[in-house]
C-alpha cells in the first residue's frame, strides 16, 4: 500500500467509498458525497490523501480549515474513510500517520474531528493513531436521511495535538 496525494483522477474511487460510509448512517451527517468541485473547494490543497493497493483506492483523508480566522491557522478538522472491503488492513492507520506528517510540514499544531459514538472503529483508530477524546457534543444533529432520519445524534471530538508545531 501506498499513500500519495488524492486528485481529481481518484475521484470515482473516493466517492464510491465516502457513499459507502455515508450508507452506514454512522459516518457523517452529509446525506450523499459532494461534486469533485465541491470537494476541491472544501479540503486543503496538499491535506487530500489516498490509500492505494494494487492499483485501486482503498481510503482516502482529507482535512479542512475550521476558521478563516488567523488565531486558528493551524487547527484543521478532517475525515478518514476505508473502503469497507479493506476493513482491517491498516489502511485507516497509514491515512491518519500520513495525514498527522503532512499537517505537521504544514505548521498545524491540532488535527480535529467529529465521530459518531457507535463508530467503534473509527474511534479505535484515532485513538492508536494518538487521538484523545475531548468531549461528547450531545444531540448536536439530527439525520436527514435513511433510517436514521430524524433522530439526534452525538459527536465525540477527538483531537491530536502537535508535539512539534506550535509547542
Amino acid at each position: 500500500m501506498t499513500v500519495v496525494p488524492l486528485t481529481r483522477e481518484h475521484w470515482p474511487e473516493v466517492e464510491r467509498i465516502y457513499a459507502a460510509g455515508i450508507a452506514t448512517g454512522h459516518a457523517t451527517f452529509e446525506s450523499e458525497p459532494p461534486t469533485w468541485e465541491q470537494f476541491d473547494a472544501a479540503k486543503l490543497p496538499g491535506l487530500r490523501l489516498v490509500a492505494v493497493e494494487d492499483g485501486h483506492v482503498a481510503g482516502w483523508a482529507a482535512a479542512s480549515a475550521v476558521s478563516d480566522r488567523c488565531v486558528y491557522a493551524g487547527v484543521v478538522e478532517h475525515s478518514v474513510y476505508v473502503d469497507p472491503a479493506a476493513g482491517g488492513r491498516g489502511v485507516g492507520r497509514a491515512l491518519l500517520d500520513a495525514l498527522v506528517a503532512a499537517t505537521e510540514a504544514a505548521g498545524i499544531w491540532t488535527i480535529q474531528s467529529g465521530v459518531f459514538p457507535e463508530n467503534a472503529a473509527s474511534l479505535a483508530l484515532h485513538t492508536a493513531a494518538g487521538f484523545r477524546e475531548v468531549g461528547v457534543r450531545e444531540r448536536v444533529g439530527r439525520m436527514t436521511y435513511g433510517p436514521l432520519a430524524g433522530r439526534w445524534r452525538d459527536v465525540v471530538l477527538v483531537e491530536r495535538r502537535s508535539r512539534r508545531v506550535g509547542v
